[in-house]
């Protein structure tokens, strides 16, 4: 999964915050100031657990503050999955 489809994924899930350029560099900025609490993370995760079939870590997904941090256990999990 690339940040593309997480920022799609995210608009379809918790929609966007007009104010804030879901197109621009935001590997690093924080979900909070991306507009995107708690809930829309979890609300993704849910979405991206069904669509994939995965299991994602619920700690390791409250953890992660970042699109970049939140790719990465996506993805981890996409890989052992796959066998990648």
């Amino acid at each position: 999964m690339n940040i593309t489809e997480l920022t799609a994924l995210l608009r379809e899930c918790a929609g966007a915050d007009e104010m804030v350029d879901l197109e621009g560099d935001v590997l690093d900025v924080p979900f909070a100031d991306l507009g995107y609490d708690s809930l829309a993370v979890l609300q993704t995760t849910g979405r991206i657990e069904r669509d994939y079939a995965v299991s994602l870590d619920e700690e390791a997904v409250a953890e992660a503050e970042t699109p970049r941090a939140y790719l990465e256990i996506v993805n981890s999990e996409l890989s052992s999955r796959t066998g990648a």
